[in-house]
């Protein structure tokens, strides 16, 4: 049977591209609420479907100044060391590249900052060689609007497609009877916003049925 959904929990990999303090400091096309809230919702999406990721990071060592992970994403995945690097585009580091392929994957989801800088300049690389990327509009952030939206549209003309992080848990688990799906409640109530309030409402439903 055709199906439309392109992303499975075994066919792809998820890398988080640059979520650090300093390097958000500049970004405006995004409340930071809501992209510490979009980036980690994903977060917690992947580690409860066990999809691999790959935490990357940009002069976070080896300078005068530390500015690691966003606490909030490193906490997900506390024994996940990111790989640093000095290069604006992910795909220029071998150990990044190394690293996806170490996945065996060749659908790649991905969310970074800044959107016009590393992420547009690693996925549009990352489709040259081949992979089939889609980037998480609303877990990146650029400089203003104007940066993110035209972002946006280079690396769709590269060939990439956009998605937001809600749609890749959808995608990811399609079938409300499987057990993978219940892993989402979680994550949905923490971080879902309206999805949320629609999620402990079913869930109540659930709970007064089954109540003897």
């Amino acid at each position: 049977m055709h199906t439309i959904n392109s992303l499975r929990i075994d066919n792809c990999a998820l890398a988080f591209i640059d979520h650090q303090p300093f390097v958000a400091f500049p970004v405006r096309s995004i409340t930071p609420e809501e992209l510490t809230n979009n980036v980690t919702g994903l977060a917690k999406i992947a580690k409860a479907l066990e999809v691999p990721v790959i935490l990357t990071t940009i002069n976070a060592e080896g300078g005068p100044l530390a500015d690691p992970l966003f606490t909030q994403l490193q906490s997900v995945f506390p024994d996940v060391q990111p790989i640093d690097r000095h290069n604006t585009n992910a795909w220029s580091d071998p150990a990044f590249v190394d690293a996806i392929k170490a996945t065996g994957r060749k659908k790649l989801v991905v969310c970074g900052l800044w959107t016009e800088v590393c992420l547009a300049q690693t996925v549009i690389s990352a489709v040259r060689d081949g992979y089939e990327v889609y980037f998480v509009s609303d877990a990146s952030g650029g400089v203003s609007l104007e940066a993110h939206q035209d972002a946006k549209a280079r690396m769709q003309q590269a060939g990439a497609i956009p998605m937001t992080w809600q749609a890749v848990m959808a995608e990811l688990s399609p079938d409300n009877t499987s057990p993978e799906y219940a892993r989402l409640y979680g994550p949905v109530i923490e971080h879902g916003a309206g999805v949320s309030y629609a999620v402990q409402y079913v869930l109540a439903q659930l709970n007064r049925t089954a109540a003897p």
